[in-house]
C-alpha cells in the first residue's frame, strides 16, 4: 500500500510528479508525469481527448523506473503513443 501512497500522494517534497510536458499524438494530447520513486523516476503520464465536448482522461502508470527524468519523459511519451495505437476508440469506453 505504501507504493500506492508514494505513487499519488503528494505530501512530502521528494515524491510526486511534475507536470507541464505534453505532446498531440493523433488527436490526443499525452502528458508525461513521471513519479520521483525512491531515488529514481517511475513512468507515469496521462491520456486526453476531447470528445462531445467534454474532456476524456486515461491516467497510467507502469513498472519501469529511469535514474534520468529525461529518459522517463521520453518514454511516457513513447508509451502514450504506443497506449492510443493499440487501444484506439477503446480507450475512453467505459
Amino acid at each position: 500500500m505504501s507504493f500506492w501512497k508514494r505513487l499519488f500522494g503528494r505530501s512530502g517534497g521528494a515524491s510526486g510528479s511534475f507536470a507541464g510536458e505534453s505532446r498531440e499524438f493523433d488527436g490526443h494530447v499525452i502528458y508525461a508525469e513521471p513519479v520521483k520513486d525512491n531515488g529514481q523516476w517511475r513512468l507515469a503520464g496521462r491520456i486526453t481527448k476531447e470528445i462531445d465536448g467534454a474532456v476524456k482522461e486515461h491516467k497510467f502508470v507502469r513498472a519501469d523506473v529511469f535514474s534520468s527524468r529525461d529518459d522517463a519523459v521520453s518514454l511516457a511519451f513513447q508509451k502514450g503513443e504506443l497506449i492510443i495505437q493499440q487501444m484506439g476508440r477503446s480507450l475512453f469506453s467505459e
